[in-house]
């Protein structure tokens, strides 16, 4: 499989993308995934969180295919897998990762517009927000705002717009450094805490748009009463930490009052 370079990108670029997929038994869904990021060229860093023999050797076989495998020996959650995948990314020499999820619920059509963000900001925490269609189960749709609201208090600011989708493309060494600081917890709170912790450090960040669907034999992770005890004791410590930044937080929301994180992609630049 040819993963030499990406029609997206120039011949001078020094950006090396990649995409960095975390992967906790989802052998139906992951090897799809793949096939359907192949128009970008980049790539694939896929991360075996400790799955059972059936999805095991579906990635043994995506790796004998050419995508970097790492392969956690345990279980540790999505978290724990994400920073695998971001120590990994760095060591093989990437500079910036696409992470999506394994299920096949983004829109892989929506991801250039990322990859076109990152040559314009390469800085820039790129963070996706989703735009449903009508298989989103209702009460994910209304529950994820109590993180949002959580996020937007614990950082004066409503520069994230969206906290938990599982599309984002990351500075990898700027995050590293972060996550050495802070790892952001193992579990699905990861995501969001990473996103605060970001901002909190005067990192950049830009919001895209990224359709998603639920596939009907899509698997969910997600415990709700361990993982929703894990988020609420997050958003309850970083309140916290936000009383001590407050004044920085709040000078820093008066004075960039009136600019979009929106990025200023178009729908030729999300559908190229």
């Amino acid at each position: 499989m040819s993963q030499s370079h990406s029609p997206l990108l120039t011949d001078d670029d020094n950006l090396r993308p990649c995409v960095v997929i975390p992967v906790y038994d989802h052998p139906t869904t992951i090897a799809r995934v793949c096939a359907g990021l192949a128009p970008l060229g980049l790539p694939i860093v896929l991360v075996d969180d400790g799955c059972s023999a059936p999805c095991a050797e579906v990635l043994d076989t995506l790796a004998a295919e050419g995508h970097h495998l790492v392969r956690r020996e345990h279980n540790g959650g999505k978290g724990a897998a994400v920073r695998s995948g971001l120590t990994a990314a760095e060591q093989l020499g990437f500079t910036h990762a696409l992470q999506i999820d394994a299920d096949g619920q983004h829109e892989v059509s929506d991801l250039p517009a990322f990859l076109s963000a990152m040559r314009a900001r390469p800085e820039c925490l790129q963070i996706g927000y989703p735009e449903y269609d009508a298989s989103v189960p209702r009460i994910r749709f209304y529950g994820r705002y109590a993180s949002h609201v959580w996020v937007w208090i614990n950082t004066l600011s409503l520069a994230i717009r969206d906290t938990m989708c599982g599309v984002r493309l990351y500075p990898i060494a700027a995050t590293n450094r972060l996550l050495l600081r802070h790892d952001c917890g193992d579990r699905m709170s990861f995501d969001t805490e990473i996103l605060v912790r970001w901002y909190w450090a005067d990192g950049d960040v830009a919001n895209l748009p990224v359709r998603v669907s639920y596939p009907t034999d899509g698997v969910s992770h997600f415990r709700p009463g361990h993982d929703n005890l894990l988020i609420s004791t997050m958003h309850t410590r970083l309140f916290f930490g936000m009383l001590l930044r407050s004044p920085k937080l709040a000078w820093r929301t008066l004075s960039t009052r009136g600019a979009s994180t929106d990025s200023p992609t178009t729908p030729s630049e999300r559908h190229e």
